[in-house]
């Protein structure tokens, strides 16, 4: 299934690709389980996710992006529009900015909103967390008390519109973050803000997401949320293990 899933191979494909490792292995007397098999075991298959090292409390920068299912490609829908057959899953990273690791997942139906996978993400983690880097589609209530519950600090910018909450009486709340973040917001201006909180450090979930579209690509080979999620464990756990080989080091250009 790693070769399958990398490699971009059908079932046929990957068991001949295997077969072929194997003989250059010496290792032609093994058998190889024809892609039946493979297609049945698996959906049961126990994909243990990759061992991230350790190395204290960490920071998790957490988004979900959409993954075709089936339907039309791009340019069919931008000419003539989409029908209704059109489908995708969201898949939902919390990505550790300072490592690029991939800690936690889930894979959902599209009409599942952002903040609901925040406890089962945050569940899979085993290092501590310091701080959560969100967007503004978790701006709730009940995705900042979960976090702050969990003595986690959340960083989710404000909408521009937002104002203070309170509880029983305006001025009751000015210690919640929510709260701190539109005060220092009106002092310094959004663009500076998340200059000082370091916010930009959310984009680097984005580009563990544009890693995954562009080594695996952006539509799932498997058809039912069960396989697709038994799929993405794969994903995600061979993005893992090329992250752990090394990542590139970017440097400004001398003049």
């Amino acid at each position: 299934m790693m070769f399958k899933t990398v490699f971009r191979l059908a079932y046929g494909q990957a068991r001949g690709f295997t077969l072929g490792i194997l003989k250059l292995m010496k290792l032609g007397h093994l058998d190889v389980p024809g892609f039946t098999q493979v297609n049945r075991r698996f959906r049961a298959m126990d994909i243990l996710p990759f061992d991230i090292p350790k190395s204290g409390s960490i920071t998790i920068a957490i988004d979900s992006t959409g993954v075709k299912v089936y339907g039309e490609g791009e340019w069919k829908c931008r000419k003539h529009g989409w029908s209704k057959r059109r489908t995708w899953r969201k898949l939902h990273l919390g990505v550790d900015p300072d490592t690029g690791f991939i800690h936690c997942h889930t894979t959902t139906t599209n009409s599942e909103s952002d903040e609901s996978q925040v406890d089962d993400l945050l569940d899979q983690v085993e290092a501590k967390i310091d701080e959560v880097y969100l967007d503004g589609a978790y701006d709730a209530q009940t995705c900042y008390d979960g976090l702050l519950e969990r003595d986690i600090y959340p960083i989710v910018p404000p909408p521009r519109n937002a104002v203070n909450w309170y509880w029983e009486e305006p001025g009751d709340a000015d210690d919640y973050p929510r709260n701190q973040f539109i005060d220092r917001i009106e002092e310094i201006g959004r663009a500076e803000w998340k200059k000082e909180i370091g916010y930009h450090r959310r984009s680097l979930s984005e580009t563990a997401m544009f890693r995954y579209k562009i080594i695996f690509g952006s539509q799932h080979y498997s058809r039912s949320l069960e396989t697709q999620t038994q799929e993405n464990k794969i994903k995600i756990k061979a993005l893992n293990q090329m992250t752990a080989h090394g990542m590139p080091i970017s440097q400004p250009k001398a003049a």
